[in-house]
């Protein structure tokens, strides 16, 4: 069962549509970075999901549990634990008490060791009864998400959690992520800016842009699209296409894929031999003037999806 299943997903503010037939599919169990630039979107999805905003159209199901634009989703949305823009905290509480009111409100059984723990698992645990207020952006997050996991949730939806974090809080947040995934089966939907954590801990992805869902993959497929490839520049770029593709595509394991660019070259991606490219070309008696390999960034090629669907819609 999946644990998110949303189908043409719309929301309308003053008569602008921030979220237009957007579908996605979260399986339970995955951690799925939510990638997207500012203002595409990926916030007022994740309210949507977390029933702190109402669906113009629509329909999002949580665990098997319908929900329409306007039907009742407390059966779903109780399973759902949210850090969402920006914790919600009172500024003269202590993060204990901040904790122990949200776990009274939620009617956890003994709830204090529960807040000890919490606290001490993000790394709050020595705060005293220093109140919120004196509390940097990274502890601010750190209790938000301590917040989130009030009840036990079974999903967790995280924005931006590693914003105000130094690089070993991130990687330390991250690997706590990772362990309350692979530990207590929590599915967890993250956006971040920050790709490299997202690479280090995602399963799943989706690409957001101008509130369409652009793509969703998982993992092996963003590495697939994002390892080595090799480019290639002959005197006759269309004879070499064929001869290639007639020649290296049969492989069904590991296929290899040819790509002809506006500027002349062929990039080519999957399980190619650079050796056998060459051994295959010169056989044909193709005049090379260009073999080299490169690797492709992740941000790039986010970044270049993203921009394709801009591009798209402005068409």
């Amino acid at each position: 069962m999946d644990a998110i299943r949303i189908r043409s997903l719309a929301k309308q503010y003053v008569g602008k549509r921030v979220v237009d037939k957007l579908d996605m599919t979260v399986p339970q169990g995955a951690i799925y970075g939510f990638v997207g630039k500012n203002g595409a979107g990926k916030s007022t999805v994740m309210k949507m999901i977390a029933g702190l905003a109402t669906p113009s159209d629509g329909e999002i199901t949580l665990f098997g549990n319908m929900a329409t634009a306007t039907a009742d989703r407390s059966g779903g949305v109780q399973r759902v634990g949210a850090l969402i823009e920006n914790p919600g905290l009172l500024p003269h509480m202590s993060a204990f008490d901040t904790m122990m009111a949200q776990a009274l409100a939620f009617g956890v059984a003994d709830p204090k060791p529960v807040c000890h723990a919490l606290l001490d698992q993000v790394g709050l645990g020595n705060t005293g009864r220093k109140k919120t207020k004196g509390f940097s952006l990274g502890m601010k997050q750190r209790l938000g998400i301590a917040l989130a996991l009030v009840g036990s949730p079974d999903l967790l939806l995280l924005d931006e959690p590693f914003n105000g974090l130094d690089p070993e809080g991130a990687r330390g947040m991250r690997n706590y992520l990772v362990r309350l995934n692979q530990q207590r089966g929590i599915t967890i939907i993250v956006s971040s800016h920050v790709l490299d954590q997202l690479e280090r801990m995602c399963t799943h992805y989706g690409v957001i842009a101008n509130g369409h869902m652009v793509r969703e993959m998982t993992a092996e497929q963003v590495q697939a699209d994002c390892g080595d490839s090799l480019t290639v520049r002959t005197a006759d770029t269309a004879a070499a296409l064929a001869i290639l593709e007639e020649r290296l595509a049969d492989d069904c394991a590991n296929p290899v894929r040819f790509t002809a660019e506006p500027d002349g070259s062929i990039t080519i991606s999957g399980g190619f031999d650079a050796a056998e490219v060459s051994r295959v070309l010169h056989d044909a008696n193709q005049t090379v003037l260009e073999l080299s390999a490169k690797s492709r960034d992740m941000e790039d090629y986010f970044v270049a999806l993203m921009d394709d669907a801009r591009m798209e819609g402005d068409r």
